[in-house]
């Protein structure tokens, strides 16, 4: 597709009917990935931020896990629209879940101490954007993804199913895969009243 990087943000969405099919070999993906990781910004460049790729049954285990937790928490009556929607995400060609590794913010926090308490926020601040740079660059490769957030109830079984560090604290899972229906129009606020300019 290859629009140039505004168009590239406009197009971007939530897209949550998502099919199987990879629309690029898998090590696009990684590249993209990889990358976005490399040059996103981060806080006195502190590089923070990992990331997991997780592809065919990585990826259905990973959504087979969420329901395994939700089945626990939801209540009986709910849980047939949670499992439909968790079956969705797993229908989709792989996930990338976003992590910081918090010893690095612990370390900025002990070096910096004046600006301390505010490390935790810069950090996820530099994860948003990462997330928004790996989403905007696959859904320009023509996937539709959606960004889900079912940490922390997810995090022991997700360290431990890929043997990961503690200290890498995850913070989303972007699901993707081939678009199946596209999202309805989206409303927007009129930017009069978001945008000021003195």
């Amino acid at each position: 597709m290859k629009r140039n990087f505004l168009e590239a943000v406009e197009h971007r969405r939530s897209i949550y009917a998502i099919g199987g099919d990879l629309l690029t070999r898998k090590d696009r993906v990684e590249e993209i990935v990889r990358h976005a990781v490399k040059h996103a910004p981060s806080t006195f460049n502190s590089q923070s931020a990992r990331a997991v790729v997780l592809f065919d049954g990585s990826h259905r285990r990973l959504w087979d896990m969420v329901l395994e937790v939700l089945r626990g928490i939801v209540k009986e009556d709910d849980f047939a629209s949670t499992a439909a929607k968790i079956d969705g995400f797993r229908s989709g060609a792989g996930t990338v879940m976003f992590f910081e590794e918090r010893a690095v913010v612990e370390g900025l926090m002990s070096k910096y101490p004046l600006y301390a308490e505010k490390f935790p926020e810069f950090s996820l601040e530099a994860s948003g954007m990462l997330q928004f740079v790996v989403w905007t660059a696959l859904e320009d490769e023509g996937y539709g993804a959606s960004l889900q957030h079912y940490n922390p109830l997810i995090d022991d079984a997700v360290r431990k199913e890929w043997n990961l560090p503690r200290s890498w604290q995850l913070r989303s899972q972007l699901v993707f895969g081939s678009v199946v229906a596209l999202p309805g129009e989206k409303s927007f606020t009129p930017i009069e009243e978001r945008v000021l300019v003195f």
